[in-house]
């Protein structure tokens, strides 16, 4: 009987003996890719030395070459919701888990800030003289200018989200929240004042003012208004590409999205119209980014998705 055991234990042992290992390289080649099919990209920022592109993942990808090749940077338990440039090129970003992040002008030397208001962080942006502007829950929007070791807050005491915000120049700029709300300030932030509501409780997925005077905000089911009276009143703009716009942005001098079904966008001839580009992917860009100096344009969404599409028209 037990001959028989151990007979049968060195014939598995032969037959193990005799297959061959598993080949794991094509997992390894995976693993080794800088760009990973678990990222969502939710943000993205450039300006003319490199590219950022915030995740939910805890990273941070970087490109120094126009999107060709990326470098993974770990940031820890990160979802950087919001990207920034500011004039002096570094970059901030806003964590969804109450953190602020800057960055060099090169994308490097990521380092991190609690952010205790608003609770809940959903846009940010840099102004003219380098301060950061961060807005979101509570309708609170606070302001820092030395890079988030002290803050000034504006609290608005109504219960709405503030999602988008922007400075158009040192005094002006704007900032839209649930239920159609729409705030101004022409003192460089020291007051804020509400304009107007837009009307049918309009929810801002993203807003973008070329001037004072003209701006655009983006909504659910690929609603768009336009001002043309510095956001005082706001009317319907065509939007014939038929997506929501989850981003809005300038792109050599035109306003620009991206959003659902892989949808690029662009202002011409009166209305927002699809921009056509090769191998469109139909999922949610959550991200969208001008690459200064280049006629190009940066997208980011679920699956891995980031890519760089041109944006020449003949």
């Amino acid at each position: 009987m037990y001959r028989m055991i151990i007979a049968a234990g060195v014939a598995l042992f032969g037959l193990a003996a005799c297959q061959q290992a598993p080949d794991l390289s094509a997992i390894e080649a995976e693993r080794a890719k800088s760009v990973q099919r678990y990222d969502i990209v939710l943000s993205l920022a450039a300006n003319d030395k490199a590219i950022a592109a915030g995740t939910q993942s805890g990273v941070v990808l970087v490109s120094a070459d126009q999107g060709k090749t990326w470098t993974r940077q770990a940031l820890g338990a990160t979802s950087l919701t919001g990207l920034a440039v500011c004039p002096d090129g570094s970059f901030v970003g806003i964590d969804f888990n109450h953190k602020i992040w800057r960055a060099n002008a090169a994308g490097a030397d990521w380092q991190a800030a609690v952010l205790e208001t608003p609770r809940v962080p959903l846009t940010v942006a840099c102004d003219g003289k380098n301060r950061w502007w961060v807005a979101g829950s509570g309708a609170k929007i606070v302001m820092s200018a030395d890079q988030g070791a002290h803050w000034q807050v504006t609290d608005l005491n109504e219960d709405a989200q503030i999602t988008a915000l922007q400075f158009v120049d040192e005094e002006f700029g704007i900032a839209a929240g649930e239920f159609g709300m729409i705030l101004t300030t022409r003192d460089g932030g020291a007051t804020w004042q509400k304009e107007a509501a837009i009307a049918n409780e309009f929810y801002p997925y993203a807003l973008l003012f070329t001037n004072r005077q003209t701006g655009y905000v983006s909504g659910i089911a690929g609603q768009i208004l336009r001002t043309e009276d510095g956001g005082r009143t706001w009317a319907k703009f065509d939007n014939l590409a038929n997506a929501s716009l989850y981003r809005l942005f300038m792109h050599d001098g035109k306003p620009y999205g991206a959003g659902s079904g892989g949808v690029v966008a662009r202002l011409d001839d009166g209305a927002f119209r699809t921009v056509p580009y090769p191998d469109a992917i139909p999922v949610f860009l959550a991200a969208g980014v001008s690459l200064p100096g280049e006629l190009a344009v940066a997208i980011g969404g679920p699956g891995g998705l980031i890519r760089v599409i041109g944006t020449h028209v003949n």
